[in-house]
């Protein structure tokens, strides 16, 4: 009698070799139970063979996590999120170049669609705008990370709407949006304040002295804190970290010296 572990490894490598030639079987993917499913989808997104072609061919119901940082997708493929309400991590992360193909329009869906989601990387999707992140804001209230680094569209609409929305917020980055003192201070003046452990503010040429000092007075489980390359920030925001921080509680903290 096969013990679990050769068996489950003999189906993984059943998939491998059928996503080798996926576009012949693709029509056979639909009928397929979740439980494979899920072990495909996992495959095919490292692969990066997710597309807005075949996607509503793998996804199903009760599809929870779904990884497509490596895939060549667009707001279409988003679009077939509509039947996947048990979402809880999506990561449109890209690692490189810029991801112009996804925009508000379907993150729009997605927030309509996916109200427990936990966590919405969509770090580079930069034609994102305010008008997304509001989407996800009040509609996905259980959010604990978000990933809006190099959305260049963010602005301090997006952090007001986080602030007042996302009660369970841990872990936030909008490194090099437009956000500026306003937008920070209003996210640490949210509930949420009270739960953040981690933000990337990096490159943000907006930002002051007065966001990194918000921060570490109103975030008192806050670990990890990036501000470097902010050119209005100064040496003051050094010396308010040693004041206010002990010697133990960041794990993480960056800063550029001007």
């Amino acid at each position: 009698m096969l013990h679990p572990a050769p068996v489950s490894q003999l189906l993984d490598l059943c998939l491998w070799c059928f996503t080798k030639n996926i576009s012949r079987y693709i029509t056979d993917i639909k009928p397929l139970p979740p439980n494979i499913k899920d072990r495909l989808i996992r495959i095919m997104s490292l692969q990066g063979q997710i597309t807005d072609s075949n996607i509503s061919e793998i996804l199903h119901p009760e599809v929870q996590t779904l990884d497509l940082q490596s895939c060549d997708i667009s707001d279409t493929a988003l679009l077939h999120l509509c039947n996947c309400r048990k979402l809880k991590k999506l990561n449109l992360n890209s690692s490189k170049e810029n991801r112009v193909s996804v925009t508000t329009k379907g993150i729009k869906a997605v927030a309509s669609s996916c109200s427990y989601l936990h966590e919405a990387s969509l770090k580079r999707c930069c034609s994102l705008t305010d008008e997304g992140v509001l989407a996800l804001a009040h509609n996905c209230r259980l959010l604990k990370i978000v990933d809006l680094g190099g959305c260049l569209g963010i602005t301090d609409v997006s952090l007001h709407a986080l602030g007042e929305n996302c009660f369970f917020l841990q872990s936030v980055d909008f490194s090099a949006t437009q956000v500026s003192d306003n937008g920070v201070v209003a996210l640490v003046s949210g509930p949420c304040a009270k739960k953040l452990e981690e933000i990337h503010m990096g490159h943000c040429v907006n930002l002051t002295d007065e966001s990194v000092e918000a921060v570490l007075t109103r975030c008192p489980q806050i670990h990890i804190l990036l501000f470097h390359g902010c050119p209005l920030i100064t040496d003051h925001s050094r010396e308010v970290l040693e004041q206010l921080v002990g010697p133990n509680k960041l794990k993480q903290v960056t800063w550029t010296a001007y």
